[in-house]
């Protein structure tokens, strides 16, 4: 009776999840072949015909300008200095500013700006006029008003704002290439690439996985979004705004462009840009050297960092980012946006998958025991674990592709036993995401949920 129970159990969160897995798979591989479609047209088309431009062929803008670049920081003393550090090496001499946003009652962060600040034009000290944490955007906007106040000073309007975090390893070239760029689009995006981890195999396998998402994501798939023509989102580092679409978006309750009421302020806002017409791109570009113009930094290397790192990005776009975002533009906007928010019901998928693995292994652990036989699929379901695996295998090769491209054949490698662990930061991840989204309903408003930041350590900058 109990096995007879267990077996209907199986079967139907089975056919559950073998149907969610198999409509996931369709949509991906649908991605991966408008990509490789679009990388053969343009390879036949353009790149045979002409050079790839690089950071030293990039002429520069006709009308450069000032930079503005935005870093909230919250509790960011052992990493802010050496980034910043790093950072005035990289840009030189370039035209540009640095607003760090810190708060009143995070005087550790403060007392590291401050002196490197004090006699350097080009760093300025935003302090929250309330203490924190708050939020990143509400962090943003105080660094927003900061820049209305040096440009009421110097008489000099920026041409474009960029963001940071306190521990990214910034590109020198990304001044240069914003200020050519943002002449012809109103949001520019870098790729973001995670420095490989250290230490023990877990917490490399942690760190690690973060590598293979951003290698398929900003190798693939923000490239077919912009083929596609839906607005760009904006990773939150790396990425540049026009300044005047970007006041656009400035409401007087908000303190400025950022809504300090959402967990994935930079997101929010590349859809904001794209609702109002203004285009974004996604910029792959190598410098003289042949490298990647992007921002490395370190991920979480343990679980729980991990944990809290993505149910935010959960419920910012997931699940908050349904309500406040809606579904505006045509169909290559709705897909997109279907897409960004089924994190929370492709974790619950995996999960029915795992668990459905596990019933199996019950079931077959009884029969040896008992006379009840392990029931064997239907052909539907069969047909349905066959797509799965297909799919599963296809997934795991380009994702280790891709990986490999960015990080070398050993690590794309080991991108395929990493898929587990991804399973499990994810599907750890929604249920925290669902959780803090749920006390937010009944009136506990959402905070920064802080993870620890690392900065390597740069002999000189590179």
């Amino acid at each position: 009776m109990v096995f007879s129970l267990l077996a209907k159990v199986h079967h139907e969160i089975l056919l559950f999840a073998a149907v969610g897995l198999a409509i996931g798979g369709i949509d991906d591989f649908i991605i991966d072949m408008v990509f490789l479609c679009r990388r053969l047209w343009r390879n036949l088309t353009v790149y045979s015909r002409h050079q790839r431009m690089t950071t030293a062929t990039l002429p520069a803008s006709p009308r450069p300008g000032r930079i503005a670049i935005f870093i909230p920081a919250w509790q960011e003393a052992n990493v802010i200095g050496p980034m910043l550090r790093n950072a005035l090496a990289h840009w030189g001499n370039r035209d540009y500013r640095i607003f760090i946003g810190v708060y009143p009652n995070d005087h550790e962060t403060r007392d590291a700006v401050a002196p490197l600040a004090a006699g350097e034009e080009r760093l300025i000290l935003c302090i929250n006029e309330r203490e924190g944490p708050t939020t990143k955007a509400d962090c943003l906007n105080a660094a927003w008003r900061a820049m209305l106040k040096e440009e009421e000073r110097t008489g000099i309007l920026f041409k474009a704002i960029a963001l940071h975090d306190a521990e990214d390893v910034v590109h020198r070239d990304e001044i240069h290439l914003f200020d050519v760029i943002i002449d012809r689009f109103q949001l520019v995006q870098l790729p973001v690439l995670p420095l490989p981890g250290h230490g023990g195999w877990w917490s490399r396998a942690i760190t690690n996985h973060y590598g293979d998402e951003f290698a398929e994501s900003h190798g693939k798939a923000l490239t077919v979004r912009e083929a596609t023509g839906a607005s760009m989102p904006s990773a939150g580092v790396a990425c540049a705004f026009e300044r005047r679409m970007l006041e656009r978006l400035v409401k007087p309750a908000f303190g400025g462009p950022f809504d300090p009421g959402s967990l994935t302020e930079d997101y929010e806002v590349g859809l904001r840009i794209g609702n109002l017409g203004g285009r974004g791109v996604f910029v792959r570009m190598r410098d003289s050297d042949g490298q990647l113009v992007a921002t490395r930094e370190y991920f979480p290397d343990n679980l729980k960092d991990a944990v809290k790192q993505k149910a935010r990005w959960i419920v910012g776009i997931s699940l908050a980012g349904w309500d406040r975002m809606g579904w505006q533009g045509g169909p290559a906007e709705w897909w997109m946006r279907m897409r960004d928010r089924a994190a929370a019901l492709s974790a619950f998928i995996l999960f029915t998958a795992y668990l459905a693995l596990l019933l199996w292994g019950v079931l077959l652990v009884g029969s040896l025991f008992s006379a009840f036989p392990v029931p064997r699929h239907t052909p539907t379901v069969e047909a349905l674990l066959w797509i799965d695996f297909g799919f599963m295998i296809w997934r795991m090769a380009m994702r280790a592709i891709f990986s490999g491209m960015a990080y070398g054949w050993v690590f794309g490698l080991g991108a395929i036993p990493r898929t587990f662990i991804a399973n499990i930061v994810a599907m750890t991840a929604a249920r925290r995401a669902m959780f803090l989204y749920l006390r937010s309903l009944i009136g506990r408003p959402l905070t920064w949920d802080k993870t620890r930041h690392r900065f390597p350590d740069l002999e000189s900058p590179a």
